[in-house]
């Protein structure tokens, strides 16, 4: 195995690449649980936002569009979710899950025809001589700009959740449903408003793969990304800076065994492919062991129905 062929800068610029689709479906995952709704349809909304935002990108020639367009297509299955959850007062759990294999259908049906297609180039952001820095150049200032949105959402959803009134209302429908509908808060119009960003940035995770990350559109090609986006959502207590720790973790595992696969590791590929699910499982049974156990939202995934 040759370890000197794997250049650091390289790898580190690889790790925010492949970190990015899941840090954005996992914030919107974090806004839409600290809500007090489990959507397990991360998985079919973020590959319908890659069939949406690559058609979009190649009937338009703009990634820009693209990722608007799985923005909305993301948001627009999610809403689907919200109708059947909030309205209709269906099972979070099988409705999430039903909606995953909703997604991998549709997404299968509208990719037919893009199979083999090239989508436009998305352009890295211009930093000048910045980029051209040692080591940091490459790593960390040559990058596109949805990996720099990506860290500024992390921000703003942080600071939104933590210190702002819309935050404050939304973490109390969270935590006690009843009592913010008691006082006045209109539940069902703030778990539907957080649903729908969670199904934009799934769709815009989804659209990173398929623009950026792999610039073609493969059937199935999430392969997983929305279960591990996930589990990231309860490795970071809830939190949305750890949420950006938890991304980068399994985004860096992704990379490694790539890299050691390069490098000729002495180890089957197929362990190697299975390396980032095996540590979703390591750190998710880590989590639940620990004695401080984090606390999810208390009303996560119960159903609200106003009774006046």
């Amino acid at each position: 195995m040759d370890l000197s062929a794997i250049s650091p800068a390289l790898l580190v610029a690889s790790l925010m690449v492949a970190a990015t689709p899941l840090l954005l479906a996992a914030l919107g995952e974090l806004v839409v649980e600290r809500a007090g709704v489990l959507n397990l349809g991360v998985e079919g909304m973020m590959i319908c936002g890659a069939i949406c935002g690559f058609a979009a990108a190649v009937a338009t020639g703009s990634p820009a569009l693209g990722f608007a367009a799985a923005a909305a297509g993301g948001a627009a299955l999610s809403l689907l979710f919200a109708l059947l959850t909030q309205v209709l007062l269906s099972n979070q759990v099988a409705t999430g899950l039903a909606l995953t294999l909703f997604g991998l259908g549709l997404s299968s049906l509208l990719g037919q025809g893009y199979v083999g297609i090239k989508p436009p180039a998305t352009a890295r952001l211009d930093l000048g001589p910045l980029s051209d820095v040692p080591f940091l150049g490459r790593a960390l200032l040559s990058h596109d700009p949805v990996v720099y949105l990506a860290l500024a959402l992390t921000l703003a959803v942080g600071l939104v959740l933590s210190r702002t009134r819309a935050g404050r209302s939304l973490r109390a429908v969270g935590e006690n449903h009843d009592a913010a509908h008691a006082l006045g808060l209109h539940v069902v119009a703030i778990r539907t408003g957080a649903i729908a960003f969670g199904g934009a940035m799934a769709g815009m995770g989804g659209a990173y793969l398929s623009l950026v990350r792999v610039p073609q559109w493969t059937e199935g090609m999430t392969a997983g990304a929305g279960w591990i986006a996930l589990a990231i959502v309860v490795f970071a207590s809830w939190r949305a800076g750890r949420v950006l720790l938890g991304a980068y973790l399994f985004g860096g595992v992704t990379v490694l065994q790539l890299n050691l696969q390069a490098a000729g590791a002495a180890i089957p590929v197929e362990v190697l492919s299975m390396s980032p699910y095996i540590a979703t499982i390591v750190v998710l049974v880590a989590m639940s062991s620990r004695r401080r156990r984090a606390t999810a939202p208390a009303s996560l995934g119960a159903t609200f129905h106003a009774t006046g």
